[in-house]
């Protein structure tokens, strides 16, 4: 018997309705049991998931005097190394991405007779398995590399002779071999996507083992083999930069979850390379090219600041590129005055920009990272403004508490109160604490007395003023990769009340 599609889409969206209405958690639970949302507070910070002494992330000092953390240029460790430190002394030396692996899996920076039996073996481990190009790499080829590597890492266990061996010499002999063999998988994988989806010609180039990772990948990626010297090491210090980032970042936290269970290794690395995935960690990259790519086509005039930012306050206003209102790239979790890799690639790209004579692109990144960030904070102000402008002339029958947790100003976070005196300090009950996030720039708790349950239309007004402010997009309002949120919520249908709050 046929199946009948006709009638599928319809069928489907009825069920798409279902989901929607199927299993929803008041969003206060999370604050009133402690549980957190992913790897983030209600503040929007990381939380503590593990310890680890390989690498480190250094976003605040702490003040001696009053114990408070204090914002700083960021600063980045492996095994205790500043990594603007270890690159600043590679440089009279070509290439020093080798040093890196052996520094994180063994703590200690390799001797020149440790570093040459080091790249001999990943030499050794760099060869793939016979016929694994033509029958994994060149078969049901994906457009996103992520998917790639997930589908040869896990293909690989195949070939192994004891795959589920997790004893530490045989992980060790694992994790050798996938760092060895990683970047043939991703170059093959980048051509096999070119011949079969752009209609290239197919270029299949062995690894040579006297050059370097770096060397390696560009002679196997570039049609003609050819690179520069300063393209190689362009990449050689990117290799570096990217190869540890702490432990608390979602694909290595995904590894700790999925390795404790015991699993394969293979496993282990297929799932975090499907977190890594996600354009709010890894794949933020890809969202920053779409997006410059995006700019580059609707502003006619790169150098015409005006233009500039007219555009990308659109962005901000979910009325241009993908409709989000993120600026992508723009801002860190962690890191808070600077990031160290930015600052280190940075100063690279200008130098390949030059020999590239690409200045002028150069040129549009730098005017796009300093505008969007005056536009940020703009925005910042102005929709805190908005709230409390709306707050004191619209709301009846509330109490408005407005509390500091930072250097935000005080002027736009003076307690209002449109019905009744002053409400100044007032402690809050226990229950309406659990209700309250305190968060990173401030927050604006509007509380109503508590109701009856009562039809909709004779909710107080303050519930028409939280749908006014998310249909006009005041609310939610996102700018950069999960750092800056302002959005509204009910707090909770007892007390029928609306948080505003900056994440």
């Amino acid at each position: 018997m046929t199946m009948q599609y006709d009638n599928l889409e319809d069928k489907l969206s009825q069920l798409v309705e279902y989901t929607k209405d199927s299993g929803k958690i008041d969003l206060s639970l999370y604050t009133e049991y402690d549980v957190k949302r992913g790897l983030r507070d209600s503040t929007g910070k990381g939380v503590l998931t593990g310890l680890t002494e390989i690498s480190d992330v250094i976003g605040f000092d702490i003040d001696e005097r009053t114990g408070e953390k204090v914002p700083t240029d960021g600063r980045l460790y492996f095994q205790g190394y500043n990594v603007a430190d270890l690159i600043k002394g590679m440089e009279g030396r070509r290439f020093g991405f080798e040093e890196i692996p052996y520094l994180l899996l063994f703590g200690s920076l390799p001797t020149e007779p440790q570093l040459n039996d080091f790249n001999e073996i990943l030499s050794i481990y760099r060869e793939l398995p016979d016929t694994f190009v033509r029958d994994v790499v060149m078969k049901a080829t994906s457009k996103n590399m992520m998917n790639t590597l997930q589908r040869c890492v896990l293909t690989l266990y195949s070939y192994d002779e004891k795959p589920d061996d997790i004893s530490i010499p045989n992980v060790l002999r694992q994790a050798l071999s996938l760092i060895a063999k990683m970047p043939l998988i991703a170059v093959y994988g980048y051509h096999a996507y070119r011949h079969y989806h752009e209609n290239q010609n197919l270029i299949i180039r062995n690894p040579k083992p006297e050059l370097s990772m770096a060397e390696n990948i560009l002679q196997m990626l570039h049609p003609d083999g050819e690179y520069t010297a300063l393209e190689a090491k362009v990449l050689d210090v990117a290799l570096i930069l990217h190869a540890d980032h702490g432990g608390g970042n979602n694909s290595t936290f995904t590894t700790h979850v999925v390795s404790s269970s015991g699993t394969d290794t293979y496993s282990a690395v297929a799932a975090s390379l499907s977190s890594l995935k996600g354009p709010r960690h890894g794949g933020a990259n890809l969202k920053v090219m779409e997006m410059f790519e995006n700019i580059e086509e609707n502003v006619t005039n790169w150098e015409d600041e005006n233009e500039l930012r007219t555009y990308l306050t659109k962005i901000l206003d979910r009325e241009a590129f993908d409709g989000t209102g993120l600026v992508y790239g723009m801002g860190h979790a962690v890191y808070t005055l600077s990031d160290p890799r930015c600052v280190i690639l940075k100063e690279y790209a200008k130098k390949l920009s030059a020999e590239k004579h690409r200045e002028k692109e150069f040129a549009l990144y730098e005017s796009v990272e300093r505008i969007a960030g005056e536009c940020i904070a703009k925005k910042r102000v102005c929709s805190i403004q908005s709230v409390q402008m709306l707050i004191s002339t619209a709301v009846s029958s509330t109490q408005c508490l407005a509390f500091q947790k930072s250097s935000t100003p005080r002027s736009l976070l003076s307690p209002v109160s449109p019905a009744g005196p002053h409400t100044g300090s007032k402690s809050l009950s226990t229950k309406e604490r659990s209700s309250v996030r305190l968060i990173n720039m401030s927050v604006i708790i509007v509380r109503t007395l508590p109701l009856k349950e009562e039809p909709q239309e004779r909710l107080p007004t303050v519930f028409q003023i939280t749908k006014k402010l998310c249909k006009k997009d005041i609310c939610p309002y996102r700018s950069g990769i999960g750092q800056v949120s302002f959005y509204c919520q009910v707090i909770s249908r007892k007390t029928r009340g609306a948080c505003f709050s900056w994440l």
